[in-house]
């Protein structure tokens, strides 16, 4: 299982998305979880999303900084990568000027594992950010730049740190699903196992057995949700 943290990003759902496309169940919290909470989730690898909120924003999303001790993969992109370089040391700045867009990838650092191998060395990705990260944390070391972004990838091997100043999870960075992938499986050792027949068979028994022999009043609004959970439901009960 993998544990994404919502900061806000426009694209939460879509970095959900991709995980779940390479067979792998994931799960989205808000960042005021407690360390607590995710110890017993028990998750593979947590990834911390994008946002458009400046880490020097009085309030700012913020997660339990205990996440980095855990032992646990982390995978920060965006704003979650600056969060992870300013919780352990490092020290983000405002940018001179804002990024958003396309933005020419070099990558420097593909073997050993991490992010990058399999990846083209140069390749197109999709940025989109007003601050920037100046001085990293003890350990990490740059792993790619553009040619606006000197940080534009980072890893804390030892640690099984990494950061992305881009977005993976977006069709613009073509090679991001690849990307994705690595962590997955070479960093947090998931397996592919999770689908959506899977869920469907797992939530229809989870609902009999919940129900039993009692009666369901449903609320249908006609949105996703609840039109999914009286699908659910049909198939469990009638």
């Amino acid at each position: 299982m993998i544990l994404i943290i919502d900061f806000g990003s426009q694209y939460n759902q879509l970095i959900a998305r991709r995980v779940r496309e390479l067979e792998v169940y994931c799960q989205i919290e808000p960042p005021d979880i407690t360390l607590e909470a995710i110890k017993a989730l028990q998750p593979e690898g947590i990834i911390l999303s994008g946002g458009p909120a400046s880490i020097y924003e009085p309030n700012s999303p913020r997660v339990d900084k205990g996440i980095f001790d855990l032992g646990i993969p982390v995978l920060g992109i965006c704003y979650g990568l600056q969060y992870m370089i300013e919780c352990l040391g490092g020290r983000v700045i405002r940018s001179a000027k804002r990024e958003y867009g396309f933005a020419e990838l070099h990558i420097t650092r593909r073997d050993g594992g991490g992010i990058f191998p399999g990846v083209t060395e140069d390749t197109r990705c999709w940025m989109s950010h007003g601050d920037t990260i100046d001085t990293l944390p003890e350990g990490f070391v740059i792993t790619a730049s553009t040619a606006n972004t000197r940080v534009a990838a980072v890893e804390d091997p030892a640690r099984r740190l990494y950061g992305l100043q881009f977005h993976p999870e977006v069709v613009h960075t073509p090679e991001g699903k690849k990307m994705l992938e690595n962590f997955l499986f070479s960093v947090c050792g998931c397996r592919k196992s999770w689908t959506m027949a899977s869920f469907v068979r797992d939530s229809v028994e989870e609902i009999r057995s919940t129900v039993g022999d009692r009666k369901v009043v449903l609320g249908l609004s006609g949105g996703v949700d609840s039109s999914v959970a009286a699908v659910l439901l049909h198939q469990a009960i009638g």
